[in-house]
């Protein structure tokens, strides 16, 4: 199996991505310090207090700052520069993070997101892994924001409307529309319990399921706390959870 260097997250809204991510971000942070550039490639900006990182700059407000300056717009139109996207990263504990943030004047993300495509292309070459926090539904596949992943995971409960969405997700990595390129896919499953009839719902979407997260009281804690899932204790169920993901998708972790 070839090396995977870019790893994204996404799935219907609710179902934890953001706290998957952020787990992988720790745990890659720890192992690989230095080589870790997470995305928050969600507008609602969760990775920044997942992670208790402050973000410095968006992606979107860069924008914005661009196109009020002739000089800076007239360098925005010519396409923008490393250094530029480099000067608003966010420097955390062994990884580096951009965010997209928020359109700042009305109107779709499609702006957003081409600058964001950019600064996801521009960079990862400065870094061993790239783990990208994507929006909920399968919009950014759409848009081609993340055009090559090597691994995409579909976060899922054991809802059969959640197992659809993620049945969907996986068919669009899968077809190979717009010149999306998926190496491989797979569901995670989030909240699960012993008594989830989880095999009769997998028969019916067919999909590989690369994990398994039961439901873990402390990060509900440290949710309704606001504190950073980094100082969530690595014993607990979650991180466990994730870390046998780690393990499976990343032969040298």
């Amino acid at each position: 199996m070839d090396k995977i260097k870019s790893i994204a997250i996404t799935g219907k809204g609710g179902t934890g991505k953001t706290v998957v991510a952020t787990l992988l971000i720790r745990l890659l942070a720890k192992r690989f310090p230095g080589k870790v550039l997470a995305i928050d490639a969600d507008s609602a900006m969760s990775l920044c207090y997942t992670t208790g990182l402050p973000v410095v700059k968006t992606v979107s407000q860069l924008r914005s700052e661009l196109l009020g300056m002739q000089q800076a717009r007239n360098e925005l139109n010519n396409g923008p520069t490393k250094d530029l996207m480099r000067s608003i990263l966010a420097h955390g504990d062994g990884f580096d993070m951009l965010t997209m943030g928020r359109p700042e004047e009305p109107g779709c993300f499609c702006a957003c997101n081409e600058l964001l495509r950019f600064g996801i292309d521009t960079l990862a070459e400065d870094y061993d892994y790239v783990v990208v926090d994507g929006e909920a539904g399968p919009e950014q596949l759409n848009r081609r924001v993340m055009k090559s992943v090597d691994c995409l995971l579909v976060m899922a409960d054991m809802s059969a409307r959640s197992l659809q969405t993620a049945t969907g997700i996986i068919d669009v990595a899968n077809a190979g529309e717009n010149n999306i390129n998926v190496k491989m896919s797979g569901l995670v499953l989030n909240r699960v319990r012993a008594d989830s009839p989880k095999e009769d719902l997998l028969k019916k979407t067919g999909l590989d399921v690369f994990g398994e997260l039961p439901e873990d009281p402390q990060v509900n804690k440290f949710d309704r706390e606001d504190t950073s899932l980094f100082q969530l204790p690595m014993d607990s169920a979650c991180p466990q959870a994730v870390e046998k993901i780690v393990k499976k998708i990343l032969p040298e972790y």
